[in-house]
């Protein structure tokens, strides 16, 4: 039997309208050496079926069950158990790679000197339209630089990994949304170098993903940085971190900017929920508000209208719905004169 060089994780739910382009993306991968493991996360289409034809036509597909529908994260990490390759990668099941994308990041990986992550070149792609990342394309970065880079995703997270440190750091399942980012930042930071290949990710931009289109499941977006700030401090705590307060520093900004975002989400959308779940969400955005380290934060924050960090909420409140009243107006009064 030959050995595995990479292993592809395929989280699925209820995915039939693009899985058929995203395994047969896998099928004809120039690097053979290869296995494509599909978790079905109880899909309730004919998502299951498409994976058993791949399986029955192709020997290096293998598909895996959740018991209950539990999320991409506890899906992948079922994959990962399975998972023999000596790298491993995941693709969304609404996406696709280049026939020859892993075997440009294989080759990456051998001949880069201490190499444990090789990244892919993504595209994103928007009705039919196709569009270059706009961050970092290219390069070679020790583990401490790409995982500063990626803490504002200037570096992005689609990437082919060291199996060893994948098993160390698994996809953290504790929410259901965006607790990958913070696997990849951890899987960044603790790599020897990590350098850009050819290989190109195609990413899916469309309406019906959870991340495009309105959903309290959003708010677990701030939940998810909080996470990132506690991995943060221990891995300062065992000493995995250079510059850890000028760190620290970095991403509390980062965790306030993203707060407020949040507020505006709710904001914004506040209209669409229920009485209970708009009393809901401001619980949850009062307590997130309390755990903020505000001689952290920047005086470009603390002198700005919107942006001060508050401690009182009521105040803070306040100012977060006169902010976003006015800031429309203001966008269009710079417009305005733009144009004249």
């Amino acid at each position: 039997m030959q050995k595995i060089k990479i292993s592809v994780l395929i989280a699925i739910y209820n995915a039939e309208k693009y899985l058929y382009q995203c395994l047969d993306s896998l099928r004809h991968q120039t690097l053979q050496e290869c296995e494509f493991i599909c978790v079905d996360d109880c899909s309730t289409d004919s998502s299951v079926a498409i994976v058993k034809s791949f399986v029955a036509a192709d020997p290096r597909f293998r598909l895996l069950h959740t018991p209950v529908n539990s999320g991409q994260a506890v899906a992948r990490n079922l994959g990962l158990e399975f998972a023999s390759g000596d790298y491993i990668t995941m693709l969304d099941a609404d996406d696709w790679f280049n026939p020859d994308s892993l075997e440009q990041a294989y080759r990456t990986l051998q001949l880069t000197p201490d190499c444990d992550c090789a990244l892919l070149q993504l595209v994103k792609v928007k009705d039919g339209i196709q569009t270059r990342y706009d961050g970092i394309s290219g390069g070679v970065f020790s583990g401490q630089e790409a995982f500063r880079l990626s803490l504002d995703w200037r570096l992005h997270g689609y990437y082919v990994i060291r199996r060893d440190i994948h098993l160390q750091y698994p996809y953290d399942t504790s929410r259901r949304l965006y607790s990958d980012d913070n696997t990849t930042r951890l899987h960044f930071l603790h790599s020897r170098r990590v350098a850009f290949s050819d290989g190109v990710y195609y990413y899916r931009q469309h309406a019906e993903s959870m991340t495009h289109k309105y959903t309290p499941l959003r708010f677990l977006f701030m939940d998810a940085f909080s996470d990132m700030k506690s991995h943060i401090q221990r891995e300062i705590a065992q000493g995995n971190i250079d510059n850890p307060e000028e760190i620290l520093t970095y991403f509390e900004n980062l965790r306030w900017f993203n707060f407020l975002s949040m507020m505006h989400y709710y904001l914004k959308h506040k209209k669409k929920m229920s009485a209970q779940e708009q009393t809901d969400i401001l619980s949850r955005l009062k307590s997130k508000l309390i755990t903020f380290e505000t001689d952290r934060i920047e005086s470009r924050f603390k002198c700005r209208f919107g942006y001060i960090p508050l401690r009182n909420w009521n105040l803070f409140y306040l100012q977060e719905v006169v902010f976003w009243k006015i800031h429309p107006l203001y966008l269009t009064l710079k417009a305005n004169r733009a144009v004249r």
